[in-house]
């Protein structure tokens, strides 16, 4: 565990929520009797993807709904959100625009955070939420 994860600049806790949120898919597909690892990776592709990571993160940030945004995550949370998503990053995306491709990221740095930080029942509510919003 990282003694103070606050610390550590976004894209690194992106590079942790990465790994991290692709582990939870793995794990939730096996779980639910996927087996054959083509099917694992191509369902597992539908929620690892930078548009939906960036759908789920947007929804949760309420933005663009057209109505009185009532953000599902914390001022904390959506400050580190909002600072990872205006982050310069050094890498570009492979499959998505550069808007999306921030979102992903910060959405990841999220993640990243809340693991590193050993915030386990509010990254798992953040991880099965983008699920449920990725499934519509």
């Amino acid at each position: 565990m990282v003694e103070n994860p606050k610390q550590l600049n976004t894209e690194a806790l992106a590079y942790m929520g990465d790994a991290v949120f692709e582990q939870y898919i793995r794990e939730k597909l096996l779980s639910g009797g996927l087996v054959r690892v083509k099917n694992i990776h191509k369902e597992a592709t539908k929620y690892v993807k930078a548009s939906a990571q960036a759908k789920a993160i947007k929804t949760m940030m309420a933005v663009g709904t057209g109505r009185e945004p009532v953000p599902e995550l914390s001022e904390d949370e959506q400050r580190l959100v909002k600072r990872a998503r205006n982050h310069r990053f050094s890498s570009k995306a492979k499959n998505a625009d550069p808007v999306t491709y921030k979102w992903a990221t910060a959405f990841e740095a999220l993640v990243g955070y809340l693991f590193l930080a050993g915030e386990n029942k509010r990254l798992a509510q953040i991880m099965e939420r983008a699920v449920e919003i990725t499934d519509g």
